[in-house]
């Protein structure tokens, strides 16, 4: 085992592909110097004709890439920040998550769209969104989200790698959080769940930064002999329900913890589910735990208050004990 970065494992598994596969390569605006830091070391390795840096234009950073995976090689597309991901919304939604389908399969589109999101670095409301709900609800597409160093490896590898067209969210916040990673690199599986942490009280489901808020409220929790199960589905879709399922059976309750504005959230469409197929574990009401439904507030202090908090989940666990 070594520690690293989430960000620095982002980049070290990006390099591992592109080492590999000789067809992957990665495009977007300032990636050779990268603004968090992410990608600058791939153009000391790669050079400007695998690192490119591009003009300011989501519309064509994302139709440059969708088209040249119609062609078979891999590009890794990064948006800079995932709010402007809003200007490429027609060649994500209306061509990339379509095109293998409506070639009746006769092309891949070996496709990773990266994007930083979240809140939590005062960079206000047009930089600081969560909008994985948006492409959840896109059949063609996949969406990745990990929350920890040895999760960004291991997804990185299995979206790089696979034919169709995957959404990775990163959050902001995480990438200078270290953790430890396995010395040999491995494919995570798209579409598998991880049990973090094991628990009989309740099960705690959470995603992106949201994953260590819930440890640490369990932490505290299990002072006061209330053990908390927590969920972490990796890959928003495909969906891990049966991971997820077989935690609320043992537990009976579970909380939804993710960073997004309530309404409309991804969350809400995991409760539907849980309601719809998982009702009979239930002993009490599924809560849901997420940002406010405002802009993200550029002030610190509402920042904060804006996001759900430790003491948010510890709040809710109690609620329903």
């Amino acid at each position: 085992m070594k520690e690293m970065t989430y960000g620095k494992a982002i980049c070290e598994a990006i390099a591992y592909e592109m080492r590999r596969d000789k067809s992957v390569f990665v495009l977007g605006e300032d990636v050779s110097i990268g603004v968090f830091g992410v990608t600058k070391d791939l153009f000391k390795e790669f050079g400007p004709s695998r690192v490119m840096d591009t003009p300011i234009t989501e519309t064509a950073i994302i139709g440059a890439a969708v088209g040249a995976a119609a062609t078979g090689v891999r590009p890794i597309a990064e948006i800079m920040f995932m709010d402007f991901i809003a200007v490429a919304m027609d060649e994500i939604v209306n061509q990339a998550a379509k095109m293998r389908y409506m070639f009746g399969g006769k092309i891949t589109l070996p496709l990773v769209i990266r994007c930083a999101a979240g809140a939590g670095i005062q960079a206000a409301g047009q930089h600081s969104q969560s909008l994985e709900a948006w492409f959840t609800h896109i059949p063609g597409l996949k969406v990745v989200y990990p929350s920890t160093p040895e999760d960004a490896i291991g997804l990185y590898l299995s979206a790089i790698r696979d034919d169709n067209p995957v959404i990775v969210v990163e959050n902001k916040s995480l990438y200078a959080v270290k953790g430890k990673v396995e010395d040999e690199f491995k494919p995570i599986p798209l579409g598998r769940a991880e049990v973090k942490r094991e628990g009989d009280d309740v099960t705690i489901f959470a995603t992106g930064a949201c994953v260590s808020k819930a440890m640490m409220a369990a932490n505290e929790l299990e002072k006061e002999n209330i053990n908390c199960e927590i969920i972490d589905p990796r890959t928003l879709f495909p969906f891990d329900k049966e991971t997820l399922f077989k935690s609320i059976e043992k537990t009976n309750k579970v909380i939804l913890v993710t960073e997004e504005n309530k309404r409309g959230a991804f969350s809400a469409e995991v409760a539907a589910l849980i309601a719809e197929e998982a009702f009979d574990y239930l002993d009490a009401p599924i809560v849901r735990i997420g940002a406010i439904n405002t802009p993200v507030p550029f002030s610190k202090v509402l920042e904060e208050y804006y996001l759900p908090s430790v003491e948010d989940i510890k709040k809710a666990v109690k609620s329903i004990m």
